[in-house]
């Protein structure tokens, strides 16, 4: 089937499914809350850790009540962005075979499987410092948001998505009780500020099926998504230069900036050759965690973080190094 011919396939059309039904519902299911996508938050949530030594149990514990909560959160809105895009989605060449876009689960079954998350969601919160949770309150108004209007605004559909990765990282730190980095917090937001145009890029070349499906993108152009996508990664690296140099990052952090730095930038400029050169960076889940080159550069660059903590533990293992 071509996408014109998709482009004929109506909603009465489609296979129709009920909770009840055989086979390869809870498959579906399943995949209707991306899974795939579930590591950014086991990646974003814990980045306040890298700001010294607060690695405990009673910070860690916390941390994984933070990462389930905006794991459930993000699939909810998953659920609920499948379900606003259906249409749309069936005219993408890869979207078209998700779950609801394919009539595989219908959409009184979705809107059911989106309820049962967003209780879920609210009983982990109740067992935890649910006045803490906010970040993810405030990440689910703003998707809905987003799925209703301001994901068809160019430039704000980016930095909306952003947001969400910002307030994960705000949310770890208030739950583990570490204290908030802005300049953490304006590292992973510009980083994803970066990330998000990226993958705009890549959908500016697929040709007139993607301003079919994502109509923000005729405010887009490729020399357009280059730039900024260089001025953000600039502001990015800066930002985690002045969070290593921040009172957050003490009393290593000058150590910390001079071991991590190469393996940030490392990280960074593959990214851009994957982007740019390759023509990759659809999927920057699949692109980040699926490169081995940015996966050793980013264990490196926790390996040192980590090495940091542990001399900010033990002073006098550095002797004269520098340190704030």
């Amino acid at each position: 089937m071509t996408v014109s011919d998709d482009m004929t396939v109506t909603e009465p059309r489609l296979r129709e499914h009920s909770l009840k039904a055989p086979g390869l519902r809870a498959k579906d299911l399943v995949l209707l809350v991306r899974p795939r996508q579930w590591p950014k938050n086991l990646v974003a949530v814990p980045l306040s850790l890298a700001g010294g030594a607060y690695w405990n149990w009673h910070t860690l514990s916390r941390m994984a009540w933070a990462v389930a909560l905006f794991t459930l959160a993000a699939s909810i809105v998953y659920v609920i962005n499948d379900v606003a895009d259906r249409e749309r989605d069936r005219l993408h060449p890869v979207k078209r075979a998700r779950p609801i876009a394919s009539g595989r689960v219908s959409v009184p079954v979705a809107i059911t499987w989106a309820v049962l998350l967003t209780t879920a969601l609210g009983a982990l919160t109740v067992l935890g410092p649910w006045r803490l949770a906010w970040p993810v309150a405030g990440y689910l108004v703003l998707n809905l948001l987003y799925s209703h209007l301001l994901k068809h605004i160019a430039l704000v559909d980016v930095f909306v998505v952003a947001a969400g990765f910002a307030l994960r990282v705000i949310l770890g730190s208030l739950a583990g009780g570490i204290p908030l980095s802005v300049w953490l917090v304006l590292a992973v937001y510009a980083a994803s500020v970066m990330i998000s145009l990226g993958k705009r890029r890549q959908e500016l070349g697929l040709g007139p099926a993607a301003d079919r499906h994502r109509p923000t993108l005729e405010g887009y152009s490729r020399p357009f998504v280059d730039q900024m996508v260089m001025v953000t990664a600039v502001v990015a690296v800066l930002a985690y230069s002045g969070f290593l140099r921040s009172d957050a990052a003490q009393p290593f952090g000058q150590v910390a900036l001079l071991l991590t730095m190469p393996f940030v930038l490392y990280g960074l400029f593959r990214y851009l050759q994957i982007l740019i050169t390759e023509g990759g960076g659809g999927d920057p889940t699949e692109t980040l965690l699926r490169d081995r080159r940015v996966v050793t550069s980013a264990l490196l660059c926790i390996g040192c973080l980590a090495f940091t903590s542990v001399l900010a533990g033990h002073p006098g293992l550095v002797g004269g190094l520098p340190s704030r």
